[in-house]
């Protein structure tokens, strides 16, 4: 199993929207046969590790695979179907498909074929390789994720607006991980015009690979600027989406279209888009899921709208130990430890002198509200 979590990993961020999935053949203690999944539209894990067998398997040969067989036909077909044909007699599964129209039922599939099927080996490990596809499958929605790097005292810049580096390289390189495996980033204007970020993933000895690129900005002020910010003219300028409304100045639009950066103009009465028009845009886009590198004020707005699905939190050894440093996220009213924000199914990683926590955001009672809205720019 560990092998097939390996081979997931191999073809990490290039499933979207399915998830990633290893699996291998075993006989007589051997491997025979691996595969994971093709870019959407291309043939399963288990579909491919069967084909690398060469052959019909031998009996007693046993398919190890990451996630729950797939038992509709789909456009590549059922893999409860091609492992039955193939005959194999055992299947190990570490997580089962997140899907309730689905959640196991490959595995009922297979059993009523004389299969012996045995779940759950690795499977924190297996169900956190998709965390995205499991919301996105789930919720309906794309997940947003949102990046933050804080001193021990929870501060992501000095009251001067020092902040680089706050961690080390080892946690820049996870970032640039992370940033490979979503669909998208997203940015606010203030950090847009504060740091100018490329936006891509930039990971040593492999090729630069650009996500879709997301700047919030309801006023078009990352416009107006004459030394336009990277993402609007480098070469992958035609993966940068500016969000905004009506009342950015249609002007502003048809400079950036001129660009050939593309621009959402999402319905609002004001220039406070709503969460539910984007999340909706996202979704008829296909994209799963979204990871938001602030800055403060961006990500203070999705807190106090509960609109932050996921976090993943990096913690530098520093102490800055000033109350005008800038926080990592305001704006809460927090009276009771029970009316806190909190992290569940929560995964810890040392790198280097940092560490990294994230988790899902669980938000209480008091934050929901029927519909929310955030202020771009």
């Amino acid at each position: 199993m560990r092998r097939a979590l390996e081979l997931a990993r191999g073809v990490w961020g290039t499933t979207h929207p399915n998830p990633m999935v290893g699996a291998v053949v075993v006989e007589e203690g051997k491997i025979v046969g691996e595969g994971a999944t093709a870019p959407d539209g291309g043939p399963h894990a288990e579909r491919l590790a069967l084909l690398a067998r060469g052959k019909t398997p031998r009996p007693g040969a046993v398919l190890y695979v990451t996630l729950e067989p797939c038992s509709t036909e789909g456009r590549t077909g059922a893999c409860t179907d091609a492992i039955i044909a193939a005959g194999i007699k055992t299947v190990i599964v570490g997580a089962i498909d997140p899907n309730p129209a689905h959640a196991g039922r490959g595995l009922e599939v297979l059993r009523a074929a004389g299969i012996e099927v045995i779940s759950g080996v690795l499977e924190a490990e297996c169900r956190d390789l998709n965390l995205i596809f499991n919301h996105w499958i789930t919720a309906g929605t794309p997940l947003f994720a949102a990046k933050t790097a804080t001193t021990l005292d929870g501060r992501i810049a000095c009251r001067t607006g020092d902040s680089r580096w706050i961690t080390g390289a080892a946690a820049r390189a996870d970032v640039m991980r992370w940033r490979r495996l979503f669909p998208a980033i997203a940015v606010g204007a203030g950090t847009l015009l504060h740091d100018n970020p490329r936006l891509t993933s930039r990971i040593e000895g492999r090729e630069e690979w650009c996500p879709v690129r997301f700047v919030f900005d309801g006023l078009l002020r990352t416009v107006t600027d004459r030394n336009l910010p990277k993402v609007y003219t480098d070469e992958f300028k035609q993966r940068t989406i500016v969000v905004t409304t009506g009342h950015g100045g249609m002007g502003y639009v048809r400079k950036l279209k001129d660009m050939g950066v593309n621009v959402w103009v999402l319905p609002s009465d004001t220039q406070r888009v709503r969460w539910g028009e984007f999340r909706r845009k996202c979704a008829e886009e296909r994209i799963a899921g979204i990871y938001i590198e602030g800055g403060a004020q961006l990500l203070s707005q999705l807190l106090r709208d509960a609109q932050i699905d996921y976090l993943f939190s990096y913690h530098a050894p520093i102490i800055l130990g000033d109350d005008r440093a800038k926080p990592m996220m305001s704006g809460l009213r927090t009276e009771k430890l029970a009316q806190a924000v909190r992290l569940d199914d929560v995964r810890h990683d040392v790198l280097g002198s940092d560490t990294l926590l994230r988790g899902r955001v669980v938000y209480p009672d008091k934050l929901f509200a029927d519909e929310t809205v955030f202020s771009l720019g």
